[in-house]
């Protein structure tokens, strides 16, 4: 989404061409992983014994830490401090309009659950996150059902050699 951003606001071609973008385990809206390590940042950044403990865990890549809550854009972070603990104040993206978007999700969990959708997810990227679903309206992504997908049993990782997930871009992408 950043990329289709930024190269339509550039006036580049290629986004004209584009037909499909098949999100593969994607966090639209952050990994609890990361914000866990936020959490950890701002304890061990509180007092001057474990200060120094805290500057290890600030060796995360910006990459890393726009996992937070999904960061796309500049206006997201410039001027921020990634290591300050601050709510979700990224600009709303939406799915690039003419495109076919699809999401593929992963649970490790064998059945939907509440607790398994929320805490489990792929081991990485919650269900929700995945599927573009927030409960900001503004923030949902809105994929059509039919261009969602979810693949029990399996972890972020294996997606990328899932016979499952192949099949499905199979049947999306005829």
């Amino acid at each position: 989404r950043s990329a289709v951003h930024y190269a339509q606001r550039d006036g580049l071609l290629w986004p004209q061409q584009l037909k499909n973008i098949v999100f593969l385990g994607t966090p639209h809206h952050g990994a609890p992983l990361e914000r866990a390590g936020n959490w950890v940042d701002v304890i061990l950044g509180s007092t001057p014994f474990s200060k120094p403990f805290a500057k290890l865990g600030q060796l995360r890549s910006a990459g890393i830490t726009d996992l937070r809550y999904g960061h796309l854009l500049d206006a997201d972070w410039v001027g921020h401090d990634r290591f300050t603990r601050k709510p979700d104040s990224r600009q709303p993206l939406p799915l690039p309009l003419g495109v076919a978007c699809y999401a593929v999700a992963a649970t490790a969990a064998g059945k939907r659950s509440p607790l398994a959708d929320r805490v489990i997810g792929d081991g990485l990227v919650p269900l929700a996150s995945a599927l573009g679903q927030h409960p900001d309206p503004i923030r949902q992504l809105n994929f059509a059902k039919a261009n969602q997908a979810i693949v029990y049993r399996t972890h972020h990782m294996e997606l990328l050699h899932s016979p499952t997930v192949t099949q499905q871009l199979l049947i999306w992408l005829k």
